[in-house]
Formats: C-alpha cells, sequence, structure tokens
C-alpha cells in the first residue's frame, strides 16, 4: 500500500488536506450520485409508466433484488481489506468497476421488445446487476475516506466536499433527466383531463440515451478520483484475522450497531420519499418536478456548508438528533399542503432541506470513526467491513424504502397508463400518494432521531482513541484495551 510520502504535489505538510484532493475524492460521490438519484427518482415511474410492470411486481422485484444485493457488501469489504496493490487497497476499485458500473445501468433504462413476463425477468437481471456493480465500487470508495486521513476534523472536512459535490450530482439529475429525455424521445402537444400537455413521444427512447450521457460522465469523474487521493493510513500491523472473526467482531461493534439502524431508517425514508415525488407531482400537482427537487439539493448543500460549526457546538450526535427531527417535522407537515399551494411545498422543501444539510456529511465522518474505534478496540483494521456495512444498511433501507411506495401504489389502486396515456385516480390513491410523500418518511426520520439518541462515541474520547492508535501503529505494541465507562 502507498506510502505516507505518496501525495499529491498541493498536500499540505501539516497532515491538512489539500481542497484539490478533496474536490477529487468528492467527484467520486458525483458519479454515484448520478446513479444513485436517478434510481430514487425516476427507476419507479420508469418501469410503472414506461417499461410496463405492474407496480406490486415492480415492488417485490425491488425488494428481492437488494435485499440478495446487501449480502455483496460484507464480501466486498472483506475483499477490499485484503487487497493489497501499489495503488492501495481501496482505490484500484475505482478503476476496475467504473465500466461495469455505466454500462449496467444503461442497461436497466433499456427496454427490450419482451412479453411481460421476460421484462420482468429482464428487469430482475438488469437492476441486480447494476447494484452489484454499484456495491463493488462504491464501498471501497467509502472506505476511501478513512485512509486519507485519521484526523476527526479532516474527515468531517472532506465527507462536507464529498456530499456538497454528490448533492451536484443529484442537481444534474434532478434538473436535466426531464428535459433530457424529451429531447432524446421527442414531444408532441395532447389533452390530458381537458387540459393541452406536452407529452413525450418516446419515453423508452428519451430514458436509455439520458442514460448513456450519465453513464459517461460517471466513468471520467471515477478516473479523476483515483488520480486524485492518495491512502495514507496504515492498517495495524497484526490485523489479518479470518473473516468470521471480523464479522463476529463488527456483530459486538455497539456503535456500529447504531448507526445501522440510523443508516437504515433514513434510507428507507429517503427511498419512500424519493420515489413518491414523481407521482406526487405527476398526479397530485400536475406539474413537473425538478425544480422541486433542485430547489431541496441547493438548501441541502448550504446546510452541508455549517455542518461544520455546528457540530463544533452540538457535537455529531446532537446535530444529527436536533437535523433528523426538523426534516421529519417538515417532511409531515406537507400532508396538510394542497395541490395548488406549490409556495408551501417549496418552503418545507428548502427549510426541511436545509436541516437535514448536516446528516449525509455526518453519516460517513461517523462511519468512518467506528471502523477506527472497530481497530482500536480489536487491534484489526476492518475499515472495508465496516464501510461495507454501512452500505449494507443502505441495501436494506433501500430495498424496503423501494417496495414500499410500489407496493402502496398497488394496496392504494393506482392505475397504470393505458397506451402511454395518464388515467385519472381515484381519491384514495391521490391520499396514499400523499402518504408517502410525508406521514411515512416523516415516522420512519422520527424514528431515526431516537436511535441516535443511544449513539456512544463522544468528542473527548474520539481523540483520545486516535491518540492510542497512533502510539500503537508507532511503537507496534499490544496491549489489552476496553470500552471507556
Amino acid at each position: 500500500m502507498a506510502a505516507s510520502t505518496d501525495r499529491p504535489p498541493d498536500q499540505c505538510t501539516d497532515g491538512r488536506l489539500s481542497v484539490g484532493e478533496k474536490i477529487g475524492y468528492g467527484l467520486g460521490d458525483t458519479a454515484s450520485n448520478l446513479y444513485w438519484k436517478l434510481f430514487e427518482y425516476f427507476q419507479l415511474i420508469f418501469y410503472t409508466d414506461v417499461f410496463g410492470i405492474a407496480p406490486a411486481a415492480a415492488g417485490t422485484m425491488f425488494f428481492v433484488t437488494k435485499l440478495f444485493d446487501a449480502f455483496n457488501d460484507p464480501l466486498i469489504g472483506i475483499l477490499s481489506d485484503r487487497t493489497r496493490t501499489a495503488w492501495g487497497r481501496f482505490r484500484p476499485y475505482l478503476i476496475w468497476m467504473a465500466v461495469p458500473f455505466a454500462l449496467t445501468g444503461m442497461l436497466t433504462f433499456y427496454t427490450p421488445d419482451l412479453s411481460p413476463g421476460g421484462k420482468l425477468i429482464y428487469a430482475y437481471i438488469t437492476y441486480a446487476a447494476v447494484f452489484a456493480a454499484y456495491t463493488a465500487i462504491n464501498v471501497p470508495y467509502g472506505a476511501l475516506m478513512s485512509v486519507i486521513s485519521p484526523d476527526p476534523a479532516e474527515r468531517t472536512s472532506l465527507s462536507t466536499w464529498r456530499f456538497v459535490l454528490a448533492f451536484s450530482g443529484a442537481i444534474i439529475v434532478q434538473k436535466f433527466t426531464e428535459p433530457l429525455v424529451a429531447w432524446f424521445g421527442g414531444t408532441e402537444k395532447q389533452f390530458i383531463d381537458g387540459i393541452e400537455t406536452i407529452v413525450v413521444v418516446n419515453k423508452q427512447a428519451g430514458f436509455f440515451w439520458t442514460v448513456v450521457c450519465y453513464a459517461l460522465v460517471a466513468v471520467v469523474l471515477f478516473v479523476i478520483t483515483f488520480l486524485t487521493t492518495r491512502e495514507r493510513v496504515e492498517p495495524v500491523k497484526n490485523s489479518s484475522a479470518s473473516w468470521k472473526t471480523d464479522l463476529t467482531d463488527l456483530g459486538k461493534n455497539y456503535p456500529w450497531l447504531i448507526m445501522f439502524a440510523f443508516g437504515m431508517a433514513q434510507l428507507i425514508a429517503g427511498w419512500t420519499r424519493g420515489s413518491a415525488t414523481a407521482f406526487y407531482f405527476e398526479y397530485y400537482v400536475h406539474a413537473p418536478f425538478g425544480d422541486f427537487l433542485v430547489a431541496g439539493s441547493l438548501a441541502t448543500i448550504c446546510g452541508m456548508m455549517v455542518t461544520r460549526p455546528l457540530r463544533g457546538w452540538l457535537g455529531s450526535k446532537w446535530l444529527m438528533i436536533v437535523s433528523s427531527s426538523l426534516v421529519a417535522l417538515c417532511t409531515g407537515a406537507l400532508w396538510f399542503v394542497g395541490p395548488l399551494q406549490v409556495e408551501w411545498m417549496y418552503g418545507l422543501q428548502i427549510f426541511g432541506a436545509f436541516a437535514g444539510g448536516p446528516i449525509p456529511v455526518l453519516t460517513w465522518a461517523m462511519y468512518a470513526d467506528v471502523a477506527d474505534y472497530s481497530e482500536w478496540k480489536y487491534n484489526r483494521s476492518s475499515t472495508g467491513l465496516v464501510f461495507a456495512a454501512a452500505t449494507l444498511s443502505q441495501k436494506i433501507g433501500g430495498a424496503i424504502g423501494g417496495a414500499i411506495p410500489a407496493w402502496c401504489l398497488f394496496f392504494f389502486g393506482f392505475v397504470q397508463p393505458v397506451a402511454g396515456v395518464r388515467q385519472q385516480q381515484s381519491e384514495v390513491t391521490l391520499n396514499g400518494i400523499v402518504a408517502m410523500m410525508s406521514l411515512i418518511p416523516a415516522a420512519l426520520l422520527l424514528a431515526s432521531a431516537i436511535f441516535m439518541l443511544f449513539y456512544p462515541l463522544n468528542r473527548k474520547f474520539l481523540y483520545q482513541m486516535q491518540a492510542d492508535l497512533k502510539i500503537r501503529k508507532q511503537d507496534n505494541d499490544d496491549y489489552e484495551t476496553t470500552l471507556p465507562a
């Protein structure tokens, strides 16, 4: 693995990371979000309204494929922990998996000329493949943050840059997907519910070529991340152990268990609301939703930019609790907003997104702390496994969160388009769509705040832990460690 002298030319000698390296690292999550947000906001409505899968079948497919893929996360984590190359343990995967990641995404949004049963089988295969590729590149990418710098403050700064650029990728998807689909698919005017509306003629071609554009950009961004980052943090010398031992230690890692529960609740809420957004605006508000999503992402970025001072004031734990509670309040309040009260929709979206800005930044910075705690506690490095288990909570949350809105559409009697023509929905269906956008995710966000109350790692302990690890790596002395009271 690269030694500490293997650093970019602009790397500061005082241990602080350069802005260039932080941006380079963050661009990797821009690439990931070009797919993640595409799946979150557009996958369900693509399958139901374009590809032609029934909502219940789509929900089951989301659940089965993502749950199956969740077991890939620990495997990739264990594999990356044991990878040894001149480039490091985690960076090589950014090069190895970039093209498979791009190609599987393209195939997922391609509509073959098959029977309904054939289409469903095709959806199972391609959706499972793209998330397997996502796991193989994103688990090492997440773990890379822990070996770029050992300093908690620098990790928070690095995580801030990461998620500012991640949400820049989200803005690209939110702002340009609908126009690109229209441009590639062509448009014409039709009368829907007595209103003249511009509709896309060929959404199948529109979605496919839009994803081709995103895929090519993602490959370039992953290469930039590979070239601009370095692995500097060495694992402890006696870090070799069986994968069974690593998994056993992970199961006893109490801070990780709390973060797992927190992350899963957050992801279920996010996927439920994200998937419902397209239906909420298509069938309830009758308006495009790109600007609504962009407003939220810009507000989130602003919230991210104040994470560092707020963390210094409240600490990571309480900032997470306050942020999650405020987002839950704003999300739940959307239940009381009527279809014509657009200004209230935007107001709640912007305030809630700003309040939630610190959450993604702190989540991954705290996972890096949890990885260090595991090394401190068990005298072995299992960074890849800890971050793999972190994405495991994302996958399980995504499996449940992706399935819930699809199953809800079936339960509330959603009527799919006929020959590409949107159908009138019942009041029960519309109320169900609004609940998917408000009350259901609000309850899950509140649950995540309650989980965080039990998180045990505080600032004083983290700095002492880093000092212990530094001494241990310098002297390579083995000694007993116990969890402080």
